[in-house]
């Protein structure tokens, strides 16, 4: 490669974003403002089963990107190499001295809803606003870092339910996608990995990196006619106080486990305690079952076992409904097996199987003109590609119960939660149950719509905040552990049927009266081809 840099710098985006810009240049577009909102349409579905939720990452990493990225002399020179078929230069010069001058993101805006929390369907979860041609190159990346992020964040949090209480330890970076496993170890760890065997990103990130040895430690000694009892002691002699054993490259029960004991019982007598075995293959939940006996019998009960093959949110699930009924039919006590066990769960999570990307989209929604802004959407022969057009706020309404009820999008100057304060604070309860609600709108069908007792509401906060004001960060950089704090207390807030692994219960995204007769009377002035609506 001739250089990385290039490759990975403004460049890394599509084609068609810097032939946009020109053209936008050509017209004089270029600087109007405009705004473009990041959102996902679909849940990622794995097949068998699918996500209710997904949880808002990579945002520090795209901020990161923005900071550096600019068309240098490099990239300009480049772009002056490209003809068009006829062989003429693809990018005039005059477009070209711009992007030297002002190719950078210094002029863009950006509201966001912050890592670890809960995100929904339709909902922007990032608002740029910015020049026309710079706010529409920032499309590619934004998209790369945002999407990917999310979708492993998301996969990372439906383990972490599967596990519920137990160790979950990211194992993928050798399955993933080149460097794209630096990225999805920190949204695994953002969803709820607690550690990662990826040193680098994870000395990064302030985390010590987990892991022990692979089958080829015990290979190698086999190979000068030694044993795995050999190996497995060499190990314990280097490692004494971190031995954990990969026991299933012979016979996991005739003799990885037995030797493992062996090793275990020198460590205990030197005054060193065991940290457990690693099952690798086989059948994990009778392996986990007759593991656990053989190491209570040996006078090891603290010992973990560490389930890695082929790990995902629902073979955790399979893994513990298995053993509790193994452990049913033999007089065992399930829970104490399945509370020593740990998840190193690798190819599944970091490269999202089952639902490998996440679709989320970077529409525009509003271009300043003249009159002031003029809403935009793209129309569609598919009602849920029709992107909410305008410049929106994002509510997130949690109910009586501490339990989040809905997501609502409203006008710029609406303000839901000030309303709800005023007239809670003017009522009593009673006559609010009476007379006082808010009204939730489907975003696509007026006749679907909900009425939202301001009595059954506990809080309306706003969710999108202020993070770019033209290029410069106007909020503090949360640190990780502080993003994954938000993102337990989030899914906390769920509703149980939300947070279900198969089948889970519908969200409720909504919009207001206001906003939603925006949406139609500007797909009416579409349809018509008549002057639209501003905001």
């Amino acid at each position: 490669m001739k250089s990385r840099s290039t490759a990975e710098g403004i460049l890394f985006t599509d084609q068609y974003q810097l032939t946009m810009a020109q053209l936008y240049f050509r017209l004089g577009m270029h600087e109007r403002q405009a705004q473009f909102d990041h959102f996902f349409r679909n849940y990622p579905d794995y097949g068998e089963h699918r996500a209710g939720f997904c949880v808002n990452a990579g945002l520090e990493w795209l901020l990161d990107w923005m900071e550096e990225a600019r068309f240098r002399k490099e990239e300009i020179s480049l772009m002056r190499g490209m003809t068009s078929r006829t062989g003429r230069p693809l990018f005039a010069e005059d477009f070209l001295s711009w992007l030297a001058q002002n190719g950078n993101f210094g002029g863009i805006s950006i509201q966001a809803i912050p890592e670890g929390r809960v995100v929904h369907a339709h909902v922007p979860l990032t608002v740029v606003t910015g020049p026309l041609a710079l706010a529409q190159i920032l499309e590619t990346p934004l998209l790369n870092i945002l999407n990917y992020q999310t979708l492993i964040a998301t996969k990372a949090v439906r383990v972490r339910e599967s596990a519920g209480g137990a160790l979950v330890l990211e194992f993928g970076v050798r399955r993933a996608h080149d460097r794209g496993g630096n990225a999805g170890t920190r949204a695994a760890l953002i969803g709820g990995a607690d550690f990662s065997s990826n040193a680098g990103i994870s000395h990064a990130l302030g985390y010590p990196p987990k892991g022990t040895h692979a089958h080829s430690l015990v290979q190698a000694f086999l190979a000068q006619g030694m044993t795995e009892l050999d190996a497995f002691q060499a190990y314990a002699d280097v490692y004494p106080d971190e031995c954990l054993l990969l026991v299933d490259t012979i016979d996991t029960l005739e003799c990885g486990v037995p030797n493992a004991i062996r090793v275990f019982e020198k460590l205990r007598q030197k005054g060193f305690a065991p940290v457990g075995v690693r099952l690798d293959s086989g059948d994990l939940a009778h392996l986990s079952t007759r593991v656990a006996q053989m190491l209570d019998e040996s006078g090891f009960p603290n010992a973990s076992i560490v389930l890695s093959d082929r790990l995902d949110e629902l073979a955790i699930r399979n893994i513990k409904l298995q053993i509790a009924h193994e452990a049913a039919r033999n007089g065992l006590d399930a829970d104490s097996i399945v509370r020593r066990l740990v998840y190193g769960v690798g190819t599944r999570l970091i490269t999202s199987e089952g639902d490998s990307s996440l679709g989320g989209v970077y529409k525009l929604v509003g271009l300043k003109v003249r009159e002031g802004w003029q809403p935009t959407t793209k129309v569609s022969e598919e009602p849920g590609k029709t992107a909410i057009p305008g410049n929106k706020r994002v509510w997130r309404i949690v109910d009586s119960r501490g339990l989040a009820t809905a997501d609502l999008l409203t006008l710029n100057k609406e303000d839901p939660a000030k309303e709800w304060q005023n007239c809670y604070g003017r009522l009593s309860p009673a006559n609010l149950q009476d007379s006082s609600n808010i009204q939730l709108l489907h975003p696509r069908d007026s006749t679907k719509r909900r009425s939202l007792p301001y009595a059954s509401i506990s809080r309306i906060e706003p969710l999108l905040s202020d993070v770019l004001i033209e290029g410069q960060m106007v909020c503090e950089r949360p640190s990780l552990e502080e993003i994954r704090a938000q993102r337990q207390a989030d899914v906390a807030e769920l509703d149980e049927g939300v947070r279900r692994l198969i089948d889970p219960k519908p969200y409720d995204v909504s919009v207001s009266e206001s906003l939603w007769e925006l949406q139609k009377e500007l797909l009416q002035t579409l349809s018509t081809g008549s002057d639209g609506p501003s905001f």
